[in-house]
């Protein structure tokens, strides 16, 4: 089959769910489907079966797909330290750290990382679902882009455009990116995808019709406004979440500090209707709390001075309830951290804990990264690790009546430790099972998709010549 490409008129239009949902219905069809992101930036992140780094938008591609995550998914990954500097992640292993100009100096060498890659998922899948980044016409970067015309032009994908009609000016949108595809990127442009819509969808029957009529290109589906309540990729998505509350019986404060990552890991609570979580950006009080969660940090050290700096610092540390540290957050907790050789900074430092757990923090190469089975606060837990800081006394977990961390991303999706730790926190607090809520939000997503999308006419088209 040929490969697909999946473009957007913007960021956010939703090319990485619109990917996961084609993965799910094309795998559901008996074909061997492989996600692609040639280049994704991006602080949240997974750790592959065999012990690589990759985004975890591709990470959970993969789940719908129903295949297991491989390095080939996403061979670059950046991740921002905030100072016009990025961690550079090449095959899932870190490479180095440069600023943006140096970065965009070695494309050449990171293009043929990138052919090498999407080749092998051809020969090992009948079909490359390959998303792109932003738009794919943002012309004074063309000669530096790996996701979009870099892949249409090397690889010859059919491609589809996804516009955001919520935010609205859909038709500009489109016309726009039409009009300044290449001539490669055009020529294989098979539809368009109108994302996000709201109302009655006999309301764009006209707009179908004028996009094709005028524009030359047919609509493959119009698909309704769905948020995906797992895997937010990145914090407008963190921030646009709206929770599903029942009766809450635990009220949660997770910290959200300028560095935050990984996301993912308070996917499971926000899920819960007995669980509110607020997202806590700025000093606040937090003892009408029940519980503080220090999530993951792509730079601690500096994150915690953001602490000191709005004051949260010393709240979080006269919090006479349960606290919960995770990887970064984890270190948090810890006497004293420091980064002698600038892993994580950009320039070697030390800071003081928080002092709760008796234990320093060192930054050292390799990074640890890690997938697979725990034992972890008295349970097995599945989950991954993804840290330079290095703990002689705990290096795993720590626990104590007020003080829980560990540095395995992904402990709070095993349901019986979850329910466990809150019924703990208070007895009339009842659990769900995340994993198969999230298979479920994975299934509904896609199949919502499938209703308003023409997949016949795509997989022909794909199937075609090929």
């Amino acid at each position: 089959m040929h490969p697909l490409a999946v473009f957007g008129t913007s960021s956010d239009a939703g090319k990485s769910t619109v990917t996961m949902a084609l993965c799910r219905l094309i795998a559901d069809r008996g074909f061997r489907v492989a996600p692609f992101k040639a280049q994704n930036v991006s602080n949240n992140s997974a750790v592959t079966p065999g012990g690589r780094e990759i985004s975890r938008a591709q990470c959970l591609q993969a789940e719908a797909a129903r295949v297991a995550p491989s390095h080939l998914f996403n061979p670059v990954l950046l991740k921002s330290y905030g100072d016009s500097s990025v961690q550079v992640i090449v095959n899932g292993l870190v490479y180095k750290n440069q600023s943006i100009g140096d970065y965009y100096d070695d494309i050449i060498s990171l293009q043929e990382h990138v052919a090498r890659a999407f080749s092998q998922l051809q020969q090992d899948y009948d079909v490359v679902i390959a998303e792109g980044a932003g738009s794919p016409v943002e012309l004074n970067l063309l000669d530096k882009d790996l996701s979009n015309s870099f892949i249409a032009h090397t690889f010859k994908t059919k491609n589809i455009l996804v516009a955001d009609i919520e935010r609205g000016g859909v038709f500009a949108s489109i016309y726009g990116t039409l009009a300044l595809m290449g001539p490669i990127m055009r020529e294989n442009l098979i539809g368009v995808v109108v994302n996000k819509f709201r109302g009655d969808r006999r309301f764009f029957t006209d707009g179908e019709r004028i996009i094709k009529e005028r524009f030359g290109v047919p609509v493959l589906g119009v698909l309704p406004y769905m948020p995906l309540n797992i895997d937010m990729e990145d914090s407008q998505s963190l921030d646009n979440y709206r929770q599903r509350l029942g009766q809450p019986k635990i009220r949660v404060a997770v910290i959200c500090y300028p560095g935050l990552s990984n996301y993912n890991d308070f996917d499971a609570l926000m899920a819960d209707s007995e669980i509110e979580v607020e997202l806590v950006h700025a000093y606040r009080t937090l003892q009408t709390f029940d519980l503080i969660l220090l999530p993951g940090s792509k730079t601690v050290m500096k994150d915690l001075r953001w602490l000191k700096s709005q004051g949260l610092y010393q709240e979080i540390k006269s919090f006479n309830k349960p606290i919960f540290g995770l990887c970064g957050g984890y270190q948090m907790l810890c006497q004293n951290l420091h980064d002698p050789d600038a892993l994580e900074h950009s320039t070697s430092s030390s800071e003081t804990g928080f002092g709760f757990i008796d234990d320093d923090v060192v930054y050292q190469n390799p990074k640890v990264l890690a997938s697979g089975s725990y034992s972890l606060f008295g349970f097995p837990a599945k989950g991954y690790e993804i840290h330079y800081g290095r703990m002689d006394r705990y290096p795993l977990y720590y626990q104590s009546p007020q003080i829980c961390g560990t540095h395995v991303h992904g402990v709070f999706d095993n349901d019986n430790f979850r329910n466990n730790y809150f019924n703990a926190l208070n007895p009339a607090y009842r659990g769900y099972g995340f994993r198969s809520y999230r298979e479920a939000e994975i299934q509904q997503f896609a199949d919502k998709v499938g209703e308003n999308i023409n997949l016949d006419h795509l997989v022909g088209l794909l199937k075609a010549g090929s």
